[in-house]
C-alpha cells in the first residue's frame, strides 16, 4: 500500500469516527488531528470525494524549467569524470567551457541522477568503468584511492593472530560519591577478544602506560608472545610529541608499534566500544544496584571477577572464535604467532644444525649406508667362492 492511500484512508477514518461518536472534539483526540484539519478535511471531502484528500503540499516538478538536455548531460559528464569536483568547482569548470550553470542548478542535476554526494559519484565511475572498461585519468584513480583508504580507515579490523594488533581506549565510568571521577583504560586483542582493564581516579599518558605495564604485556609475555602493534583513538592520553609523552616513551622502549584511528571515526576503534556497551550492560549497571562501592580498589576486584568470567566462561561471536571462550581462541591461536616470529624460526633452525651434522657423520661416524657398504666389501674379500656362486645363480635366474 502506498504512503499517500494511508494518508487517505486514515482522514476519511478520522471523519467516520467522528460521525459514530457524535463528537469531532473526541474524534480528533484519539486520531491526533486538531479541529481546523477535521472541518478543512470534511469540507474537501464533501467537495471532491476520497481523491481530494491526496497530499497537495509538495508541487509537481515542471520539466520545462529545467535545463537543456545537453547541459543535463555535461554536469553528469563531469561528475563522473570528476567525481571528487564540489558543485562550486564543477560549474566553474564547466563555464570554463562555455556552459553556463550556476552550482546549485549542478546539484539540482547530480540529484535527479543520484550523484549528490562524493561516493555516489565515485559509485557511478566504477560502475561506468566496469561496464564501459575505460582508463581512468589520474584525477579519477586519486579519487579511487581516497575511497579505498576511507574504507579501510573506518572499516573491519584485519587480524592474523594473537598479539598481531590490540585495541586500546578509555571509559568514563561515572562519578561515585567519595570517590570521585572514575576512568577505565580498557585493552583488548582484536584476534582472540581477550580483554583486560583496569581502573584510574584520572586519565593521562602516566596511566595510559601502566595498564599495558602492568596487565596486557605480562599476559602476552607469560604465553610467550609479543605484542606487535597497538590501535588507540588521537586522545591526549595516547598521542602527543614522543619524545616528551610517556606512552609513546614506553611503546617506543617496549618495540610497539602505533596506530591512530581516522579524525571524528570513533568506529575505526569499534572493538573497544562494543566491549565498553558489554560491560556497561552486564556488569556496571548491575553492580552499581546491588554495591555501594567506598574504594576504586573494590570496584577494581569485582571488575576482574567479571573479566575472568568474559575471558574464561562467556563464549563470543568473534570473527575468528567460533562460538569458543576468548580464552579459549587464544590458547588454540598461539601456535599461528609463534610461527611468524622469525627469530624464533631461525632459533629453531640453529639448533638442528649440531643434529643434522651428527646423522651425517660430522664427529668422524661414517653414515650407515657407508658402513654397510665396507662390511659387504670385507665379507667378499674373506669368501670371494661364496660371492661368485651367488653371483652367477642370479644371473641363471
Amino acid at each position: 500500500m502506498k504512503t499517500e492511500t494511508k494518508l487517505i484512508k486514515t482522514k476519511v477514518g478520522l471523519l467516520k469516527l467522528a460521525e459514530q461518536l457524535g463528537n469531532v472534539s473526541q474524534a480528533c483526540q484519539v486520531m491526533g488531528y486538531s479541529r481546523d484539519s477535521f472541518y478543512r478535511i470534511r469540507q474537501l471531502y464533501e467537495t471532491g470525494g476520497a481523491m481530494a484528500l491526496q497530499e497537495t503540499s509538495r508541487q509537481k516538478p515542471l520539466p520545462k524549467n529545467r535545463v537543456e538536455p545537453e547541459v543535463e548531460a555535461a554536469v553528469v559528464a563531469m561528475a563522473i569524470s570528476h567525481p571528487a569536483y564540489g558543485q562550486v568547482r564543477a560549474a566553474n569548470e564547466l563555464r570554463k567551457q562555455g556552459i553556463f550553470i550556476s552550482p546549485a542548478g549542478a546539484r539540482c542535476v547530480w540529484q535527479r541522477h543520484d550523484l549528490e554526494t562524493f561516493p555516489k559519484r565515485l559509485k557511478a565511475l566504477e560502475a561506468k568503468v566496469a561496464q564501459e572498461g575505460t582508463i581512468l585519468t589520474e584525477a579519477q584513480l586519486i579519487a579511487l584511492e581516497r575511497k579505498k583508504e576511507k574504507k579501510e580507515a573506518t572499516g573491519e579490523i584485519e587480524t592474523e593472530h594473537p598479539g598481531y594488533l590490540g585495541a586500546q581506549d578509555t571509559y568514563y565510568v561515572g562519578n561515585i560519591k567519595g570517590v570521585g571521577r572514575i576512568y577505565q583504560q580498557t585493552f583488548i586483542d582484536t584476534y582472540s577478544k581477550v580483554a583486560t582493564a583496569k581502573l584510574y581516579d584520572r586519565k593521562n599518558a602516566i596511566t595510559a602506560a601502566d595498564t599495558l605495564n602492568d596487565k596486557v604485556l605480562p599476559f602476552f609475555e607469560q604465553h610467550d608472545i609479543p605484542l606487535l602493534r597497538i590501535l588507540t583513538d588521537r586522545g591526549t592520553e595516547y598521542c602527543c610529541k614522543p619524545e616528551y609523552h610517556e606512552y609513546e616513551l614506553y611503546l617506543q622502549l617496549e618495540g610497539i608499534d602505533h596506530s591512530k584511528t581516522k579524525v571524528r571515526s570513533p568506529q575505526s576503534n569499534g572493538i573497544c566500544e562494543r566491549l565498553h556497551r558489554t560491560m556497561q550492560d552486564e556488569f556496571y549497571a548491575i553492580a552499581f544496584r546491588k554495591k555501594l562501592y567506598a574504594s576504586i580498589e573494590e570496584l577494581q576486584k569485582d571488575l576482574d571477577e567479571w573479566l575472568e568470567q568474559y575471558n574464561n566462561e562467556r563464549t563470543h561471536s568473534g570473527k575468528y572464535c567460533f562460538g569458543k571462550t576468548p580464552m579459549q581462541t587464544f590458547i588454540d591461536s598461539i601456535d599461528l604467532a609463534r610461527n611468524k616470529q622469525l627469530d624464533r624460526l631461525k632459533e629453531k633452525i640453529d639448533n638442528l644444525h649440531p643434529i643434522i651434522e651428527a646423522e651425517a657423520g660430522a664427529d668422524g661416524e661414517q653414515p650407515a649406508r657407508n658402513s654397510l657398504s665396507s662390511e659387504n666389501e670385507k665379507e667378499v674379500g674373506e669368501n670371494p667362492t661364496s660371492f661368485n656362486q651367488n653371483h652367477s645363480l642370479s644371473n641363471a635366474s
